[in-house]
This record gives structure tokens, C-alpha cells and sequence, in this order.
């Protein structure tokens, strides 16, 4: 699925939250708040920095003026980006965000009072600081492995900051972050202002099947605040301050029932590699996380309704303020795609269907003891068939003419305790990819969130 919303199971690294491209600021990202899967439109974060992404679209799209939507913030706003390379591993980046609405309002608020000439140039600075914000940005390349990237938005308004230390290791990222303030999202896209986050992390990097490993530190400070949005929801436990360690593994198998590589145009290349086969495909994740809080932010643990009724590990010292807590998890992916991704038309079909267990023993725990209903014929618990219920998400992509294709997904929640909607979509994305087809695995997405009313022009690399 190409247009995933940000789960602790995202393909390839197990039960992990990654950061998530957003319109909600300037520098385009958001982390999802520890537990919480994301809303969808929030898509997976590609490996390149959103200056550069904007960079791209001027240079090699023809686009000057990228737009964004977010309703909760400021509506439509246009981004411009001027990348200036200093050296050759140092580059400097000035970033422009225009609010066209305040633009809108500043240009008919003039003419509606015809003031003079003169009160335009009077009022100039004030107004350019209501519908502009400028950010700045430096990247630098110590090593061919190691990269430092610092950055600062919303400058004299909000004075964003971020700095990123990353390095490459054999078979292992190694990252290390700072940002003022954090901006996080929870599951119902809220999103939230951490004064202080820092963080660390170290990720194994291999194959696409296999063992892989995830280890993170991360300490918050200071009381989160919402940024735009609901002001009335409740913060989330697990942004209070304190410090979060946490490490997953997890086993990825795939499984390929049918793969058809004949009918292919020869010396014709597909607009998209990886989109180049007729295929039916299994993927399988299981794997086991672990965490410890200490803090303020340990309270979570004792909240988690899921691991009282299940043999998940739990510890909380509500003394210490120490919380320990540890979780199996599992995953299973379907995938079916016809058509070579060749022709000019109709030549692309795929569709996906991906169920997660997020709670391995909570999952355990309900088929058991619904199995010893059904063996003692007795009337099952309606909450114990909600216990087995997996989170699923399906996807559905089409090629309509040349590297363009259309592409919706969708959450699907099964609940048991409603009468009128066992089943009803919860969520739902729709999609415009652009494949670049000169770069073998690239793409340009538009993508619009209904439900969260936002919406984002973005580059995505390597995705299948």
C-alpha cells in the first residue's frame, strides 16, 4: 500500500512509528505520539528532506509554488524553497510559506478602503509578516555517511528549530534529533507541541525479508499544548515529560503465489520498476516490542486497557514514576496486481488488504478463550470478539493514462457491538500519482484526507 497512514507496523520495520509528512508546518513532519497509529493522509516520510522536495518540483516539474491544505490551520498555503549549494557537501536553504487566504483578505481589505499609494509601503512589512513565513536551513555532509541538517521555521512567529545528526553504519542508521518544539499526531490527528524532544535511535538495514531491530531513547520536557485543532481533546499520556527507551524485532516473510513476468513490452521501461509485474504476494510480520518510561509519561502504562485484560507484560510504580511494559504483534499483508505498468492505458490494477494485530497476547488471549465458548457451547463475550478483531486497512491503485494513476485507501473498522455498522469505513485518502519514470522508482503524490481536511503535494522514492 503505497498511501499508509503511519502504523507501528509500517513495511520493512516492524512495530515502529516513523515521522510522517504533514501540512500542519513548514517543515512538513510530524511524530506519531509513542502507541498511537496515525490518522491516513499522513503518509510514510520519504528519505529526503522537504526543501529538497521542493527544490525538485522547481527544477525538474516546473513548479515554482508547491501548495498545501490544512483546515485546521491556516487553509491553502504555497511553498517556495531556494536550495544554494556553498560547497560541495554544504548547501544553505531559504524557505517561503505564503497563507493565501491572509494574502486574499490583505489585497481586498486595500481596495475595499482605496487607501493611498503610501499606506501600501507603510503597511508593507506589517502585512508581508501576516501572509509569509520564512525558514532557514543548512545542510552538511561530513562524511559520504554522516550528515548533519539543521533547521529553523516560522521565524520571529512561532521559531521552529530542528537539528539531525545522521549516520550510516554497516547494515545500521544511526540518527540523533532535537527539535523546539516537537510536533506530534495522535490517532485522531491532533496534533501537539513538545517544548523539548530529543531523541536517539538505532535501526538495522537489510534486506526486505528477515530479521530486523529497532532501538530508541527518548526524553520530552515541558507541558504539550495543541497545535490548532481540538482544543478541547485530553493531552496524551505518553507526551508528558519523561524518558521513553524502547526496542522491537520483528520477522518479515514474503510470499509470492503467482508472478507473472511474461507479456511485457520488450525495450519498453515500465513508468515504475517495482510496479512491473503481474503478481499475487503474501507478507507476514510478527515480532515482540519492549518499553520502560520514567517519568510523568509512565502513567501510560497504567491506562492500557488492553494489557489488563491480556498477559502482555506490565510493571508501574506510580512512586518512582517507572513503567515497564512488553507486547507481541503480527501482521499480514495481501496484495494482487495485474497489468505491467507499460502501456499508455489501463495497464496498472492493484489491490491491497493488510491486517494488523497491533496486541499479539490481547489477540491470543480472545481466540482462546473463544475457543472454549465454542467448545462448551457457550454464548461469547461481544468484547471478546472485539479482542480479535484486527485493524485493517485496504487499497486500491489504477493507472488511467500514462504515468498517471488513481489511488484511494481505506481503514475498515469491525465492530461487533454495533448492530447498524458491523463493518464501516473509518477513514478514507484519495490520490494522484505522477510516476517519474526517469528515475525507475519515483513519484509525485497529491493526495486529499476528507475526514482531516488537509491535503499535500509530495515526492516519494523507492515504494511499491
Amino acid at each position: 500500500m503505497l498511501l499508509r497512514r503511519m502504523r507501528w507496523m509500517s513495511e520493512g520495520d516492524g512495530r515502529w512509528e516513523l515521522d510522517a509528512e504533514t501540512p500542519a508546518t513548514m517543515e512538513g513532519t510530524a511524530r506519531p505520539v509513542p502507541g498511537d497509529p496515525l490518522p491516513l493522509g499522513l503518509s510514510r516520510g520519504p528519505r529526503v528532506t522537504r526543501p529538497k522536495q521542493l527544490d525538485f518540483f522547481h527544477r525538474f516539474m516546473a513548479s515554482p509554488l508547491v501548495p498545501t491544505f490544512s483546515a485546521a490551520r491556516d487553509g491553502v498555503s504555497v511553498h517556495h524553497a531556494h536550495l544554494l549549494h556553498l560547497t560541495d557537501n554544504w548547501s544553505f536553504t531559504i524557505l517561503e510559506q505564503i497563507h493565501v487566504k491572509k494574502l486574499v483578505s490583505v489585497v481586498k481589505e486595500k481596495l475595499a478602503n482605496r487607501q493611498e499609494e503610501a499606506s501600501w509601503t507603510k503597511d508593507l512589512k506589517k502585512h508581508l509578516h501576516d501572509v509569509m513565513s520564512l525558514g532557514v536551513g543548512t545542510e552538511l555532509l561530513i562524511t559520504p555517511d554522516t550528515t548533519l541538517l539543521l533547521e529553523l521555521y516560522d521565524i520571529k512567529k512561532g521559531d521552529r528549530g530542528k537539528a539531525i545528526f545522521h549516520h550510516k553504519l554497516p547494515r545500521h542508521n544511526v540518527t540523533f534529533q532535537a527539535s523546539w518544539p516537537g510536533l506530534f499526531v495522535d490517532k485522531k490527528g491532533v496534533y501537539w507541541d513538545v517544548p523539548l524532544s530529543l531523541s536517539s535511535d538505532l535501526a538495522s538495514v537489510g534486506s526486505s525479508s528477515g530479521l530486523s531491530y529497532h532501538l530508541l531513547l527518548q526524553q520530552n520536557s515541558g507541558e504539550p499544548k495543541c497545535f490548532g485543532g481540538d482544543e478541547t481533546s485530553d493531552v496524551p499520556i505518553a507526551l508528558l515529560p519523561g524518558l521513553c527507551a524502547k526496542a522491537a524485532v520483528s520477522i518479515k516473510k514474503s510470499i509470492d503465489a503467482w508472478r507473472k513476468k511474461e507479456d511485457k513490452i520488450k525495450n519498453v521501461q515500465p513508468y515504475d520498476i517495482f510496479l512491473s509485474d503481474s503478481h499475487v504476494s503474501f507478507t507476514g510480520i510478527v515480532g515482540a516490542v519492549a518499553s520502560a518510561y520514567l517519568g510523568d509519561c509512565s502513567r501510560r502504562v497504567s491506562t492500557l486497557d488492553e494489557a489488563r485484560r491480556s498477559n502482555a507484560f506490565r510493571m508501574f510504580d506510580e512512586r518512582n514514576k517507572f513503567a515497564a511494559f512488553g507486547d507481541l504483534f503480527a501482521s499480514v499483508t495481501f496484495t494482487a496486481q495485474y497489468g505491467n505498468f507499460q502501456r499508455l492505458f489501463l495497464d496498472l490494477t492493484k489491490a491491497s488488504a493488510r491486517f494488523d494485530i497491533a496486541s499479539g497476547s490481547l489477540f491470543l488471549c480472545g481466540a482462546s478463550q473463544l475457543a472454549q465458548d465454542f467448545f462448551f457451547s457457550r454464548r461469547p463475550n461481544i468484547e471478546t470478539f472485539c479482542d480479535v478483531c484486527p485493524d485493517v486497512t485496504v487499497s486500491l491503485q489504477q493507472q488511467m493514462v500514462g504515468p498517471f494513476s488513481f489511488r484511494v485507501e481505506s481503514s475498515v473498522a469491525i465492530d461487533p457491538r454495533s448492530q447498524d455498522h458491523f463493518v464501516r469505513v473509518d477513514d478514507s485518502i484519495f490520490a494522484i500519482d505522477w510516476a517519474l519514470k526517469v528515475l525507475g522508482s519515483a513519484k509525485a503524490t497529491a493526495w486529499y484526507s476528507p475526514k482531516h481536511q488537509e491535503a499535500m503535494v509530495e515526492l516519494r522514492f523507492f515504494e511499491s
